[in-house]
């Protein structure tokens, strides 16, 4: 599918994985920017603005966390962790930093794409302020706060929709635990996960299928949910 050209950042030491994450990213049409260090990353996204960055955690000159850190004090563009790490915690620490997506090595192409236009879809949705979030058959007007499925109108309890006008406001993006709890409940609540977990079996009895076998609300296991942008995205979720 044609798609606009879009600039990717590659902050990766391993020249094996610049070679295949380029050779990826140009068949889809963005142009590659490559940095082999920290310190080359953080000068090529200040003077040549990418519109995504994908930044490895194990660079010779600094941490891919303390880099995150340093984006994100001045810019707002999607960056996507690359790491050899499968840990939730360390998961969770670098989404609440501020990364977009966390993708674990050894991976496919396919998924690290499927991410990025995720990341790339929600970062420009934002920047329109478009009140209309589509997920598939399902659609949610953040303005009306009013939901369909199938072009019928859904209705939903009001933990429901606020479970939901998260994800929407974060379609195609994974929102950890920790988010969802604080911003739905207050008090005792907010440390009970089952809570959320049944919140999201409810959700999922309304807007999915087979809700046993979830295509819209995913679980990012240990982490949190995501609301897929696409159906074809599932491959990722």
């Amino acid at each position: 599918m044609n798609r606009p050209a879009n600039s990717v950042l590659l902050i990766e030491d391993e020249p094996k994985i610049r070679r295949f994450l380029r050779a990826g990213f140009e068949l889809q049409g963005y142009s590659v920017i490559e940095a082999e260090s920290a310190t080359e990353g953080l000068k090529a996204t200040a003077l040549s603005a990418p519109g995504l960055i994908i930044l490895d955690l194990n660079l010779p000159d600094l941490h891919g966390a303390e880099v995150l850190e340093r984006i994100r004090s001045w810019s707002n563009v999607p960056v996507i962790i690359l790491s050899i790490v499968s840990s939730e915690d360390e998961k969770v620490r670098l989404l609440q930093a501020g990364a977009d997506d966390y993708v674990v090595k050894p991976f496919g192409m396919a998924e690290l794409l499927a991410r990025s236009n995720a990341a790339l879809r929600r970062y420009f949705k934002s920047a329109t302020e478009n009140p209309v979030v589509v997920a598939g058959p399902l659609s949610v007007d953040l303005v009306t706060r009013t939901v369909s499925l199938n072009k019928q109108p859904l209705r939903l309890t009001r933990k429901e929709y606020s479970l939901l006008h998260i994800l929407a406001t974060h379609v195609g993006l994974v929102v950890t635990h920790d988010q969802l709890l604080k911003d739905i409940w207050s008090g005792n609540q907010r440390d009970n996960i089952q809570y959320l977990r049944i919140l999201v079996r409810k959700l999922r009895q309304k807007i999915e299928t087979d809700p046993n076998h979830p295509r819209l609300l995913v679980t990012e296991s240990g982490v949190g949910y995501r609301l897929q942008a696409r159906l074809e995205d599932i491959a990722a979720g």
